[in-house]
């Protein structure tokens, strides 16, 4: 995000990027049918008993937290409706003086998959089926991690997920350190060192996680015991959904309200399907791309989806700009790993999964997402005066070496088409090449004479663009790529004839 920090310079205090939410899921060997058949059978329960094992260990659980909520003398709380349950837990630690350890228990009923007994051939089998069941919530205020809860589904397979919030944890860490900082709600307002923050926020993404989080689960399930039905199982941990939040604090919240509003407008006017799969590393989609812009409480915020991720921005506390990457589907993304592939070890590119061990991808995607949003956000503000000059420099004709280059015109449609396609978001995510332009403008031609001529107007009108020094040449490659000053010349260029020219016309017609 070079480009946008060094146009704000002057304006924004520091940068901090970290994990926002980070929820994980921990699923025993028992998740279907057939597995929960066998366990069965090992423990020597008949499938027909199946009815009164579960209620059981169920109960149990439920007896458990009591216990556990009672020794601690923290309160077991029943919540027959929809609660907001995090800041109920949050304002109960902040009126009771709850530093550490247990905040609270809250029981409710929730829908969860799991498992009912059905006719078979000969006997009785199990199947899947969601049900409703008792869900525990443990709120934790954790010395490492902060403020974070357990969920416990009390009906087999008996899933358990676990919440971390990483701006907790960092201010734990900064804490620990003895570095300065203010927090409001869930964002830093300043920090005295801004490099060691992002240094121990850093350290999120590599701890070992399933060692961790096993523990919280044993903490609140006694049937892992030793001994006990699920004694010798353990837990294949997941990363369910991850947030990596990018923030830009500015020194004064009356710098970031006008930027602010410039910014929405500009991404729900400019940033098209294309933009936002380039945010998100993506040249291709199947699936559905959606932007979404809404109001809400303290302010307003946009929104975009691919499938089932997405990259949003909005305000923290007047000061602070996020930009956030949230993965829930991880396919989406690939991951340098070794598979293997017709019996042989294979090291390559491949799809992620959702195995925790990847939490470190989690947060290079974030990041080079959060990046690419804030530097296509850096061509939005553009002032009236240096919009003019840029323009200006795209109509003026230019001599180089001796030799007359041709200008833009930014009042033609033709122009303007060309603009958009050097500004798509795959040309900024990956450069573009040549033959890339040559089949954007002309299509695929036959007749070779055709093509030969289309390649040299292409060249001409790439050493037009690398005349202005709009574009640069990518090292060791054949790709192009727009520099700063191209991306906001035509941006500003797009911006004037799509938006402000429409509405001075407009206005002068009334």
């Amino acid at each position: 995000m070079k480009q946008f920090i060094e146009k704000y310079s002057n304006q924004v205090a520091g940068v901090l990027s970290c994990f926002d939410r980070l929820i994980f899921k921990g699923y025993l060997p028992i998740g279907y049918a057939a597995a929960m058949e066998s366990f069965l059978a090992s423990r020597r329960i008949l499938i027909k008993d199946f009815k009164r094992f579960a209620p059981a260990q169920a109960e149990r659980l439920k007896e458990h937290a009591k216990a556990m909520a009672e020794k601690q003398g923290r309160p077991y709380i029943y919540l027959d409706r929809k609660t907001p349950k995090e800041e109920q837990a949050q304002k109960m630690a902040r009126e009771q003086g709850v530093t550490r350890g247990l905040v609270c228990v809250f029981a409710t009923l929730e829908k969860c998959p799991s498992f009912k007994i059905a006719y078979g051939e000969k006997r009785p089998q199990l199947v899947a089926a969601r049900r409703t069941c008792l869900c525990l919530y443990f709120y934790y205020i954790d010395p490492r991690f902060g403020l974070m809860h357990i969920r416990l589904q009390t009906w087999f397979p008996m899933s358990v997920q676990i919440y971390i919030n990483g701006h907790e944890y960092l201010a734990r860490q900064l804490d620990r350190e003895h570095v300065a900082y203010t927090k409001c709600d869930n964002a830093f307002l300043s920090i005295a060192d801004f490099a060691a923050a992002q240094r121990l926020a850093h350290g999120l993404k590599r701890k070992n996680w399933p060692r961790i989080l096993e523990a919280f689960a044993r903490m609140v399930n006694p049937l892992l015991g030793r001994g006990e039905w699920c004694d010798g199982l353990w837990h294949y941990w997941v990363t369910e959904q991850s947030e990596f939040a990018t923030d830009v604090i500015f020194r004064d919240p009356q710098a970031l309200q006008p930027l602010y509003e410039t910014w929405l407008r500009h991404a729900v006017l400019r940033f098209d399907a294309e933009d936002v799969l380039g945010f998100l590393g993506r040249t291709r989609l199947t699936g559905e791309v959606r932007t979404e812009y809404k109001r809400r409480w303290p302010g307003a915020r946009v929104k975009h989806w691919v499938n089932q991720n997405w990259i949003k921005m909005y305000r923290k506390a007047d000061r602070v700009l996020r930009v956030e990457t949230v993965v829930n589907q991880p396919r989406g993304f690939k991951v340098r790993r070794t598979v293997t592939r017709r019996g042989r070890a294979v090291t390559g590119w491949f799809p992620m999964n959702k195995g925790v061990a990847y939490l470190w991808r989690h947060a290079e995607v974030g990041l080079a997402a959060n990046r690419r949003y804030l530097d296509a956000l850096a061509a939005a503000s553009v002032l009236p005066l240096e919009a003019t000059q840029q323009l200006r420099q795209l109509a003026e004709p230019l001599r180089q070496q001796g030799r007359s280059v041709r200008p833009f015109n930014p009042a033609s449609a033709e122009d303007i088409a060309l603009f958009r396609s050097m500004l798509r978001g795959e040309n900024l995510l990956q450069g573009l090449r040549h033959s890339d332009v040559r089949v954007r403008l002309y299509g695929v031609a036959a007749d070779p004479k055709q093509a030969r001529r289309q390649s040299a107007q292409v060249t001409r009108l790439l050493q037009r663009f690398h005349a202005r020094r709009l574009i640069a040449k990518i090292p060791r490659s054949r790709r192009w790529r727009l520099t700063l000053k191209g991306q906001l010349a035509l941006s500003a260029a797009v911006k004037y004839h799509d938006q402000d020219y429409p509405e001075t016309y407009a206005a002068t017609a009334a």
